[in-house]
């Protein structure tokens, strides 16, 4: 799953330094689904009290879980996502994406969805081929 970039961001790249909303609005077009899953994560839990907001709903198909994949497994599209909403992202399963409040990653919470113990405890066979 490759970003589609336009010939005007890869000119404004090989000159030097990208704007970031240029690059985000990339991954927008390119990734949408793993965008807008992000974007109404952060959403949540900009209204709400919750430490965190989550995803425990697979992709509706493959393509859409290459999305998220995609997006979460690059270090660039990650921290860009992280910094456009104002969140940390944590990520198990293929699909089990999690917006925190920035500044929390010491906190409990983070570090029991993050730890070793909370990936053993949410596989599934269904999980296993992702």
């Amino acid at each position: 799953m490759s970003l589609n970039v336009t010939p005007e961001l890869l000119a404004q790249a090989e000159q030097g330094e990208i704007r970031e909303q240029d690059f985000v609005a990339t991954v927008r077009e390119s990734l949408p689904y793993a965008y807008e899953l992000i974007a109404g994560l952060a959403g949540s839990l900009r209204e709400g009290d919750a430490e965190f907001a989550d995803n425990q709903t697979p992709p509706p198909s493959e393509a859409e879980r290459g999305q998220l994949l995609r997006a979460l497994a690059s270090d660039a599209i990650r921290g860009s996502l992280e910094r456009h909403f104002g969140v940390t992202l944590a990520f198990m399963n293929c699909h089990r994406v999690a917006v925190f409040r920035p500044g929390t990653e010491e906190g409990p919470t983070y570090t029991r969805f993050t730890s070793t113990r909370s990936q053993i405890l949410n596989q599934s066979p269904e999980f296993r081929d992702c």
